[in-house]
C-alpha cells in the first residue's frame, strides 16, 4: 500500500499555512512553556507542572495512514525554517558541515515524514493536525501533528495560541477545562465535545498554523539549534529532534537534555574534536536506555530501524533515497 503523498495531502480543501518562523509577529505570542512532559503523577488539578522529565511518544496509530506496506512520496512542499527558540537556547557555536540542513524546507518536510511513520503509520503527517485520542499513557488526550497532549501543558498552549491567532474560535470554551486537567489524565470539561470540536479545529488554517508554531518553537528549532552548535549533519539534526519530541526538552535523565549529556560523558560531538559517528551512536545508546526506563517508551524500534540503521549506512547528510521499517512497516522517501 501506498501512503498519500504529503506534499498534495492536506486534511481540508484549503491549502495548510506554510511554517512561519518564530521570530515573525505570527509566532511572537507562542509561549516556551507549552512543552512535553512525564506522565502526571499525584498532580494536583490545575496546578502548573514544573520542568518535564519524559516525553509523550505515542504508538503508531492503526487507520491514521498506511498500517501496511511501503509509504513512497516525491519532494515535499516547502515549509520554512524559524530560529531558535521554545527552549534554553543551545549551547556552543554552530559550526559548518557539508549537506543541507534540516531546517531548509525540503529536509524539514523529510523529518515530518520520518517522526509521522513513527508515530502515526503514514507519511502523511499534514493529515495529522486532526488526529487526537487518549492512548491510555497518564497524560490525557494526545492530538496534533507532534502530540501535544492534555496533561503535560503544550495542548493548553496550544488552544491559547490558536485564541491568540483566532479569538472566539471552536476549542476557545475549553481554555478553563484545559488549565483545570493541565497536570492530570482527566477529561474532566473537555468529555464529551472535545474531540469533535479539535477535529472540526483542524480543518481551519489558523489552528494548523498555531500547532505549527508550537512545533517549532518548543521542539524543531531548539534542537536543530543544538545540533547546528555540536557540528551535526542532518542526520544528527534529526535524531535530536526525534528524540526532544518524544522526551521533551528537560534536563533530567530522561529528557533530551539528560540524554543528551549522558551522550557527551561518552563521547565528543564534532565541535568538540570527536568523531560523529561514534557520537551519535553514543547518543542513541543513551536515547534507547531512556526509553527502556520509562514504561510508555519500551518498544525502541524508532531507534533500532530508522536512526541507527541510517548511521550504519554513513547517511549522516539524510540523503535520499531514504527506506526503513519501524513497527513491522516499510517505507520510503525518493527524490
Amino acid at each position: 500500500m501506498t501512503a498519500t503523498d504529503p506534499a498534495s495531502a492536506s486534511p481540508t480543501a484549503t491549502e495548510p499555512p506554510t511554517d512561519t518562523p518564530s521570530g515573525s509577529p505570527t509566532a511572537a505570542a507562542w509561549t516556551a512553556t507549552g512543552v512535553r512532559g512525564a506522565a502526571p503523577t499525584a498532580a494536583t488539578p490545575g496546578a502548573e507542572p514544573g520542568q518535564p522529565e519524559a516525553g509523550a511518544g505515542r504508538p503508531p496509530q492503526p487507520g491514521l495512514g498506511s498500517p501496511t506496506g511501503t509509504g513512497t512520496t516525491g519532494p515535499g512542499s516547502p515549509t520554512g525554517p524559524g530560529n531558535g527558540g521554545g527552549t534554553a537556547p543551545a549551547t556552543g557555536t554552530p559550526v559548518t558541515v557539508g549537506g543541507a540542513d534540516l531546517d531548509t524546507p525540503r529536509m524539514k518536510d523529510i523529518a515530518q515524514q520520518l517522526v509521522s511513520s513513527a508515530e502515526n503509520s503514514s507519511l502523511d503527517w499534514r493529515a495529522q493536525y486532526r488526529y487526537i485520542e487518549d492512548i491510555h499513557d497518564g497524560r490525557g488526550y494526545t492530538g496534533g501533528i507532534i502530540g501535544f497532549t492534555s496533561g503535560t501543558s503544550d495542548m493548553l498552549q496550544l488552544v491559547k495560541r490558536y485564541q491568540t491567532l483566532k479569538p472566539g474560535n471552536v476549542l476557545a470554551p475549553y481554555i478553563p477545562a484545559l488549565e483545570k486537567v493541565n497536570g492530570s489524565d482527566s477529561h474532566a470539561g473537555l468529555d464529551p465535545s472535545f474531540v469533535g470540536d479539535w477535529r472540526k479545529a483542524a480543518q481551519d488554517p489558523a489552528f494548523q498554523q498555531a500547532q505549527n508554531d508550537g512545533r517549532d518553537r518548543v521542539y524543531f528549532n531548539p534542537a536543530v539549534a543544538q545540533a547546528k552548535a555540536d557540528g551535526l549533519h542532518a542526520l544528527g539534526q534529526f535524531v535530536y529532534y526525534d528524540a526532544i519530541v518524544m522526551h521533551g526538552p528537560g534536563s533530567d535523565r530522561l529528557s533530551f537534555g539528560g540524554i543528551r549529556a549522558a551522550a557527551l560523558g561518552k563521547a565528543k560531538p564534532p565541535s568538540g574534536g570527536g568523531d560523529e559517528t561514534a557520537y551519535l551512536n553514543a547518543f542513541l545508546d543513551a536515547r534507547r536506555a531512556a526509553m527502556k526506563a520509562d514504561p510508555s517508551h519500551q518498544d525502541t524500534s524508532r531507534v533500532d530501524t530508522v536512526q541507527r540503521v541510517f548511521l550504519k549506512a554513513g547517511n549522516l547528510t539524510l540523503a535520499t533515497p531514504l527506506r526503513w521499517t519501524i513497527y513491522g512497516d516499510s517505507y520510503s522517501i525518493t527524490g
